[in-house]
């Protein structure tokens, strides 16, 4: 009984960080920004940067070697519901939603 109630604890407090609730709508990780738009509204503040990601491709005897770099687009949204509930952090990389982090209470 204790091992189900930890586990079920556990889940419920790793599932934060993968999804929220905007109404009556679930975002979750994974969701297209025009997605997160249409259930959530306008978010309370945006950033966008360029980051460049790279990968080395190598031949393990050395004969050939490549390296690849792609520019991402990073969005940062803030989205503030109110005194009583969490503000929650969203980076989108490519319009794609990657991460959620639950922030202080709103204002």
């Amino acid at each position: 009984m204790k091992k189900s109630v930890l586990l079920i604890s556990l889940l419920l407090v790793a599932s934060d960080a993968l999804a929220f609730r905007c109404g009556r709508w679930l975002v979750q990780v994974g969701d297209h920004k025009l997605d997160v738009l249409e259930k959530c509204g306008e978010q309370e503040s945006a950033t966008e940067r360029i980051a460049i990601r790279g990968s080395r491709l190598r031949h393990p005897y050395g004969a050939l070697e490549e390296s690849r770099y792609e520019e991402v687009l990073i969005e940062e949204w803030i989205y503030n519901f109110g005194p009583r509930k969490f503000k929650q952090f969203l980076e989108f990389e490519n319009g794609v939603l990657k991460d959620i982090q639950k922030l202080d209470y709103g204002h």
